[in-house]
């Protein structure tokens, strides 16, 4: 995903309307930064329009003084801005289509709820192909139980919908009726602001998986679901690295003071290596090596975190979670356990875990080989994930 704000207008952007309370939903914690399957709303919500290639920049609209909340629960994913909302949802999506007017417009925006955070690219490509039938198309799911009114007395369903969201439509067209709207009536959704303005609507199949999440039942249910969807995956890395005077030492994305530090193409963070081979090991795409070739200039000096970022992002690209990571580094010296806590920290960042599931040990060999011998540092890790059972198959 291209995240650049600035220059072409013919972009795509996804608007995550997160500025809700969710008070339905029971607790302190507004929904959005709830976690299920070990991540947040949010994050579920954002990592579907990261890991789809038509999204050119992710704007998320939140409440006031949630903005560090937020990037708490988004972790490392890269989002492009933050928008304080409104009183409403209509005032919070007009924030967020002026706030992408002001840097520069869009050629086409996907309005979504972020309390429907298992989007499914399908919809997102169906949304997007509509658009050059329509200026606006929205997923429908048709309605199947039977309906009636207070009175007792059942209503015809034919023709009847449940709309979900995300809303797609050509950027000026939705900007425009929502600046021509009369502020004075509460307007449902943005579709029907644009029909308001004699614009055609289309729609395009939605997804069961796109239910909205309002009430405790509906967190249960969801978790459940993806329980049952998810297939568990265990991958293995080890890397090696020679310890050289004049370099620096890098180990777990943190920096440590020693006479030596550890040689090669990148930063030569042995430890962050072991864990990316891990990861890509349990998705079964290569390993470090084919991702970044050691002959490519490009990584030459780079920070390994940019690897570990890349690896978080295939998980999420598939839908999946980072349930465990277990590094090991093997080395006489520098003494790992007065840094073991920050680079547990660091992981966890990266990964957009939560701490209780980074693990960093440290061991020796007992003076025995070349690790032994002080002349390098070897690491090896294992990543636990947790992946849609379709995903395997469907990459």
């Amino acid at each position: 995903m291209r995240v650049a704000m600035t220059g072409s207008a013919h972009r795509t952007i996804a608007l995550l309307v997160a500025a809700g309370t969710g008070s339905r939903a029971g607790g302190e914690t507004p929904k959005q930064f709830r976690t299920i399957g070990s991540q947040t709303i949010i994050g579920h919500a954002v990592d579907a329009f990261i890991g789809h290639s038509a999204i050119d920049g992710i704007i998320i609209v939140i409440g006031a003084g949630q903005e560090e909340a937020a990037r708490i629960a988004l972790g490392n994913r890269p989002v492009t801005a933050f928008v304080e909302g409104g009183e409403t949802r209509q005032a919070s999506v007009r924030a967020g289509l002026e706030a992408i007017a002001t840097s520069g417009g869009a050629t086409r925006v996907l309005i979504h709820d972020c309390a429907r955070p298992f989007l499914p690219a399908a919809v997102i490509n169906r949304l997007l192909a509509a658009l050059a039938e329509a200026p606006g198309a929205i997923p429908v799911l048709p309605v199947v139980d039977t309906l009636i009114r207070g009175t007792g007395e059942v209503v015809a369903r034919d023709g009847l919908n449940r709309v979900q969201t995300p809303q797609a439509f050509t950027f000026d067209t939705i900007l425009t009726a929502h600046r021509n709207w009369d502020a004075s009536r509460e307007a449902t959704d943005d579709a029907q602001m644009l029909r308001a303005s004699d614009h055609d609507v289309v729609l395009v199949a939605g997804d069961e998986a796109l239910e909205k999440l309002t009430f405790p039942a509906d967190f249960q249910k969801a978790e459940a679901r993806m329980d049952a969807q998810r297939t568990i995956r265990t991958g293995m890395g080890y890397d090696v690295h020679r310890l050289a005077a004049g370099e620096k030492l890098w180990l777990g994305g943190i920096l440590i003071p020693h006479d030596k530090g550890l040689a090669g193409h990148s930063d030569a963070d042995v430890g962050i290596h072991a864990l990316v081979d891990a990861i890509l090991g349990a998705l079964a795409d290569g390993d470090i090596g084919s991702h970044f070739p050691p002959t490519d200039p490009q990584w030459r000096g780079v920070a390994s975190s940019r690897f570990l970022d890349h690896a978080r992002g295939l998980v999420a690209a598939r839908g999946g979670r980072i349930d465990h990571v277990d590094l090991t580094l093997i080395c006489e010296a520098p003494k790992i356990g007065p840094h073991r806590d920050a680079m547990r920290m660091h992981l966890a960042e990266i990964l957009a875990i939560p701490l209780d599931r980074v693990s960093v040990k440290a061991t020796t060999t007992e003076r025995l080989g070349f690790v032994g011998r002080s002349e390098g540092i070897a690491a090896q890790a294992i990543a636990t994930l947790s992946l849609p059972a379709l995903s395997c198959t469907d990459a």
